[in-house]
């Protein structure tokens, strides 16, 4: 039974809807065990909503998988601004939802107050942990720091100006974690290869750049990327939502001078127009969590310890080359899959003060 309602406008009409369907499975809740047709599982996104090719997107996938796998009932809540999180969490507890997953750090506030208030559903929320921990909410946090410090190298290894760029969508946690593994993955090609590969847009360590002031404006993230092209960078690395789609079509406008790398989810697959530009992405395993928290709450197995998405868990990783295989050198390949194992083992330390504990 699949509900969606976009903002606040209709939120009674989803309540309501709910109430009067009932249990009754439409498609997308039929193909699991009829068993789960009550069993509501349930999701709120973020400003950049559902179809983000990003964040929210690979976040839904997880509901999605979920849903299917075991024939559950899915309702979900896209919110157009920021002003929607308190109301759309509110519609989803009036929906008598089971799980209410909530996709991202924006949301955090109204996942804790609703997560206190009603401590009989359970709640997962991605990119954010409380404080102290709530009996009833399951952070799902990533540790973006290591699988960009990789991106951070392979763009130093394949620039031809020496400069790359990244742009961020608002300076937040979630966001700089990637800015600042790029950023010392260039630094750490250079020390390794006697270079000067300069990072636009970053200063990891003074914590200071270029961000577009929200996720959802393609023509802020075209302009931004325009503006680190035009000072030389022919790498682009933009952490922003949909509105890092801009940048993607700012290096597709390149003609071939300008190539990016992408973030969340393998880019080639959620923005396949983009993908003759992309020589890889920064993955977060956000379908995997989320497909395992909803079901952890299926099999009445839920717990609220905080799950963290590391290379070596699997978590995070950087996506494949797809059709830049044949462009990045055999040795630059070798060389990332050693950093991977020299961040896994403890050799190679990432200095990024927004990186999660681990759990």
């Amino acid at each position: 039974m699949k509900k969606y309602v976009r903002g606040t406008a209709i939120v009674g009409v989803l309540t309501l809807a709910v109430a009067a369907c009932g249990s009754k499975p439409s498609d997308s809740a039929s193909s699991g065990s009829s068993a789960n047709k009550d069993f509501k599982a349930c999701m709120v996104s973020d400003s950049g909503g559902f179809d983000d090719k990003s964040f929210n997107q690979t976040s839904y996938k997880g509901l999605q998988d979920a849903v299917k796998e075991r024939g559950l009932t899915e309702v979900k809540a896209e919110s157009k601004s920021d002003n929607d999180y308190t109301t759309n969490m509110t519609a989803m507890v009036s929906a008598k939802c089971n799980v209410i997953v909530a996709v991202g750090f924006k949301l955090e506030d109204a996942t804790e107050a609703a997560a206190k208030a009603n401590p009989n559903i359970k709640f997962a929320i991605v990119d954010s942990a409380p404080k102290a921990p709530i009996a009833n909410l399951k952070p799902l946090l990533f540790n973006t720091a290591q699988s960009s410090f990789q991106a951070g190298y392979l763009a130093a290894a394949m620039t031809q100006s020496g400069k790359v760029g990244t742009f961020g969508g608002l300076q937040i946690p979630t966001v700089t974690i990637f800015m600042d593994g790029f950023a010392q993955g260039v630094r750490y090609y250079n020390t390794q290869k006697s270079k000067n590969v300069q990072v636009l847009g970053w200063d990891d360590q003074k914590q200071k750049g270029l961000f577009t002031g929200d996720f959802e404006d393609k023509a802020k993230g075209q302009n931004n990327a325009q503006n680190l092209i035009t000072q030389g960078a022919d790498v682009l690395f933009p952490v922003a939502g949909p509105s890092g789609l801009g940048g993607l079509q700012a290096a597709k406008a390149s003609n071939g001078k300008v190539n990016a790398i992408w973030v969340d989810t393998d880019g080639c697959i959620s923005a396949e127009e983009y993908c003759s530009v992309l020589m890889s992405s920064v993955e977060k395993g956000m379908d995997v969590a989320v497909k395992d928290a909803v079901i952890s709450v299926v099999d009445n197995k839920f717990d609220n310890t905080q799950f963290t998405g590391t290379l070596q868990n699997g978590g995070t990783a950087i996506a494949p080359f797809h059709d830049f295989d044949s462009k990045v050198p055999a040795d630059v390949k070798s060389e990332l899959d050693t950093i991977k194992a020299d961040i896994i083992s403890g050799k190679i330390t990432i200095e990024s003060k927004v990186q999660p504990k681990a759990s």
